[in-house]
């Protein structure tokens, strides 16, 4: 019953994001006529291809056109290549899902185990915790990105700089290939969750269901990792789920640095040459995604808490 609540109420969510992205790139600078048709085409060579693309049409009748095709399964051509939409998109979703999946996995793995040993002990790791987490909010992907290549693949030549390996044509060859886009993303979000377990997890070891189990004589490790850590996994939860979106906008720029054929960089390429259906696709597979693991988290949740409700 709760997945489909929640699919139910990701239609209009989908709808209202295909719309203010399609009025942003409506407004945004440039056209891609101007760029197929290049420097020398005459104005009347640029306004033919602005007919031909149907960039001519009022922006309501181009937007009815692309969603009347999406409710199909169409996503359109490019403007640009003329490639099918979806197929491309579907030939980079892997790419983007193999370097945001790990990189989340082990974010919020390491991060809980971090943040609930950071709150059980205190001390100095405790401060640590806190000094990463500020460090690594302020720190942008792109920047790690940038400091990892140089140490690890230019300074000390360990992992390639760029390019991509499938899976299935060399699995050794694949993990060399991701390891430094996800080390670049695993860091950011990794101090952000163990800040977020560390404070969740103090509340829970002040609550007074912990000092009953303690007077009860329960051992402190099944306090802390059986009754505590269960009873703080909603901002946990909560932390996971924003940092997965956050990890798919970084894919824009890190897919970028690392030469990775990713959606994250088709976003890029075809904001550069206005290349409308494309966009779209992107913005509204991320948005499926974002809706997806949502869903997922709040599931999991239900799992570890069946006495709420997530409505």
């Amino acid at each position: 019953m709760i997945v489909l609540r929640r699919l139910v109420f990701a239609i209009p969510l989908l709808f209202a994001v295909s719309l203010v992205t399609f009025t942003l790139i409506a407004i945004a600078p440039g056209d891609a006529a101007r760029v197929l048709a290049g420097p020398e085409a005459t104005p009347a060579e640029y306004q033919a291809l602005r007919a031909q693309l149907g960039l001519d049409d009022p922006f309501v009748v181009q937007y009815w056109h692309w969603l009347s095709g999406a409710l199909q399964g169409d996503l359109g051509t490019s403007i640009v290549n003329g490639q099918d939409v979806a197929q491309a998109l579907n030939q980079r979703l892997g790419v983007t899902l193999s370097i945001v999946v790990p990189a989340i996995v082990l974010s919020s793995l390491l991060g809980i185990l971090i943040g609930c040993v950071s709150a059980h002990r205190g001390g100095a790791l405790a401060r640590l915790v806190d000094l990463a987490a500020v460090v690594g909010n302020a720190l942008p992907n792109f920047w790690v990105a940038l400091i990892v290549v140089t140490l690890l693949a230019v300074t000390f030549p360990v992992f390639p700089a760029i390019g991509y390996v499938e899976l299935t044509e060399s699995p050794p060859g694949w993990v060399r290939s991701i390891t430094l886009p996800v080390l670049s993303m695993v860091i950011g979000g990794l101090a952000g969750t163990a800040k977020q377990t560390r404070d969740a997890m103090l509340t829970g070891l002040s609550a007074e269901y912990t000092l009953a189990h303690r007077a009860d004589g329960v051992a402190e490790r099944t306090i802390v990792y059986r009754h505590v850590l269960r009873n703080s996994a909603a901002p946990i939860i909560a932390i996971v789920g924003l940092g997965f979106v956050g990890a798919l906008g970084g894919t824009v720029l890190v897919e970028s640095i690392f030469g990775l054929p990713g959606l994250g960089g088709l976003a890029v390429t075809s904001t550069a040459t206005h290349d409308i259906p494309t966009i779209q696709g992107v913005v509204l597979y991320f948005a499926i995604l974002v809706v997806l693991v949502n869903l997922v988290l709040d599931l999991t949740y239900r799992r570890i808490n069946p006495k709420v409700v997530v409505g």
